[in-house]
């Protein structure tokens, strides 16, 4: 069990399934550009980095692939324009969500926040529209500081700003740069089987737990 006084989530693959958009997003540039589609099973590879990261790997159809420059600054402004359209049409909260938000909130006294490598004019609407936004105390996206996850920078601006030491606090996602960004940051994490992470089983990073659903964290996680 852990006992912490913050929890922090991760957007991405933990609590959205926003692959159906970036996919869409990722195709439709793919057609402008007279390029071959993409498609969501190969879409799903390639997310948790950031959408630049996400355009460079389409490109070149490879998960440690970089792009010519003069392609990848024709690609990226169409993906940004395609995807500020199509934030949340398609992306949908996983289920136990919600559920898993009403037992972190009834923790009397404890802290959640919001940390994602997604960028702010992204993570806000979608959020928003999702409705979940007025869940988190703070949020913190990609661009909001000089450095983003697997870094450790995100989690202790979070930790700082709420009051809250390193060591009670924990961080809830399902990528190796979550369990990298929270082993640096002295962060206890638990990762979700279901979200994204380049293919890989996330056990194969030690997380100290992993669960199937948010549902669980109430068998994790005692308040205050």
């Amino acid at each position: 069990m852990f006992n912490p006084k913050m929890v922090l989530i991760d957007v991405d693959g933990t609590l959205v399934d926003s692959v159906p958009d970036l996919a869409f997003c990722v195709d439709a540039m793919m057609k402008q550009l007279a390029m071959s589609v993409r498609g969501e099973a190969m879409v799903r590879q390639w997310v948790g980095n950031g959408v630049q990261r996400l355009v460079e790997r389409a490109l070149t159809n490879d998960l440690d692939g970089y792009p010519d420059a003069e392609l990848f600054a024709r690609a990226m402004p169409i993906f940004m324009e395609l995807y500020a359209e199509n934030t949340s049409k398609r992306s949908r909260l996983y289920a136990g969500v919600l559920e898993g938000l009403d037992f972190l909130q009834s923790c009397e006294g404890l802290k959640i926040g919001c940390v994602t490598n997604k960028a702010a004019q992204f993570t806000l609407p979608l959020l928003t529209d999702l409705g979940i936004v007025d869940r988190f105390e703070i949020i913190i996206s990609g661009d909001t500081l000089a450095e983003k996850k697997p870094h450790p920078l995100p989690l202790l601006h979070a930790a700082e700003a709420l009051g809250v030491k390193p060591e009670d606090a924990v961080m809830i996602g399902d990528s190796k740069s979550d369990v990298k960004a929270a082993r640096a940051a002295g962060f206890h994490i638990i990762c979700m089987t279901y979200g994204y992470n380049h293919g890989e089983d996330i056990r194969h990073y030690a997380p100290d737990a992993v669960i199937d659903s948010m549902v669980e964290l109430r068998n994790l996680i005692n308040a205050p």
